[in-house]
């Protein structure tokens, strides 16, 4: 197993997991209740564009996209299983990962264009404009080097340390193998781990 990455943790903090949409909500959608649809995308809009921004970058596609994973997922409600023990989210990320292959075979490859950091992310302990200052570095630093990542490998990076999944999920969002999700998590480690050798070890 991959030991953490030295202070990573901590700079990836996750906001509070907010509980899935209840089963009866769920069912609601399924029968095309516009306000139970509207409040399905108001609880995930944020899951989904958090994802598509960490793993095809800033820019106008991630909008496009966002709301092309929330069409298909409408469109798809009806052969949605409320009772099935993949959670909303998932399935939601399964769409949306979908998408996001997609969108790498039409585009040439490159690196991610990136414009922030981790500003979304609480780390724990007291802020002072000094601490600030170093997360916005530390939190650029670790977006850019997510950006040299293959894309494969920045998926299953992204959906491991941003959204909290469990190996079996991650394979299954990203239609592999659990053992092939797991490799691809162990060697983004490892590349962040090279990428972000010199801002651990300083000067």
């Amino acid at each position: 197993m991959t030991p953490a990455l030295p202070l990573l943790g901590a700079y990836l903090a996750r906001p509070a997991i907010e509980p899935e949409l209840s089963v009866p909500m769920l069912e609601a959608c399924r029968r095309g209740e516009a306000s139970a649809l509207r409040a399905f995308v108001v609880r995930y809009e944020r899951l989904v564009f958090a994802f598509l921004s960490r793993t095809i970058g800033a820019g106008p596609r991630v909008e496009d996209l966002a709301q092309e994973t929330f069409l298909r997922a409408l469109r798809a409600f009806p052969r949605f299983d409320p009772s099935n023990p993949a959670r909303p989210s998932t399935w939601l990320l399964t769409i949306a990962s979908r998408l996001v292959q997609d969108e790498r075979r039409r585009s040439r490859p490159g690196r991610l264009a990136v414009e922030r950091g981790l500003e979304d992310c609480d780390p724990p302990g007291p802020t002072t404009p000094e601490t600030e200052q170093n997360r916005s570095e530390l939190g650029f630093a670790i977006a850019r080097a997510l950006g040299e990542l293959p894309g494969e490998q920045r998926d299953a990076f992204v959906l491991a340390e941003f959204h909290g999944l469990e190996m079996k999920e991650i394979a299954r969002v990203l239609a592999v193998a659990e053992g092939t999700a797991k490799t691809r998590l162990h060697r983004a480690r490892e590349r962040l781990r090279e990428l972000l050798k010199p801002v651990w070890e300083g000067p």
